[in-house]
């Protein structure tokens, strides 16, 4: 699988998530300085309901601009059996179940899946608790990750 081209449907995807991050945060900025929405009495908050919607709206604009920073920045390396999984691997994952998944150990951006000849690729990062657990890991190897009370194992098909 190409990493350069998933890469690049990433930096595309996250663009277009911007795009439309800044037409939200806009479109809610208005919103929140617009005459009508100015408070008339003390239980009159739309106005104020519509400030924390754009502050909100401008913080995930911050998000996106960050990843995407993040993304463009990334060098893609191919995978070294000696270090194992480590930052711009692509990982095929087993769960009990016999259940398949392809992950892209990147940056940021975190829950992004992208379709790249007819694979699905799900990004996970360093931060999150299953990319924290593959982190050195290598094909073959097994990964347990528990949350809560709960435990998943995952088997390390590939890694490139």
């Amino acid at each position: 699988m190409n990493k350069a081209l998933l890469q690049q449907l990433i930096l595309d995807r996250l663009q277009t998530d911007l795009a439309l991050a800044q037409h939200a945060a806009l479109t809610a900025y208005e919103a929140a300085t617009h005459e009508e929405n100015i408070a008339e009495n003390k239980y009159d908050t739309l106005g104020l309901e519509a400030s924390y919607l754009a502050a909100g709206q401008a913080r995930r604009v911050e998000e996106i601009r960050q990843a995407l920073s993040a993304w463009e920045k990334l060098r893609l390396r191919p995978f070294d059996a000696q270090l194992g999984i480590q930052l711009s691997t692509l990982v095929w994952l087993a769960d009990a179940q016999g259940g398949e998944q392809c992950l892209f150990l990147g940056p940021d951006g975190a829950g992004l899946k992208v379709l790249l000849d007819g694979q699905e690729v799900r990004v996970i990062s360093p931060r999150a608790p299953l990319g924290q657990r593959l982190i050195g890991c290598g094909e073959g190897d097994r990964v347990e990750l528990r949350l809560g009370t709960a435990t998943q194992l995952f088997l390390v098909l590939r890694a490139c």
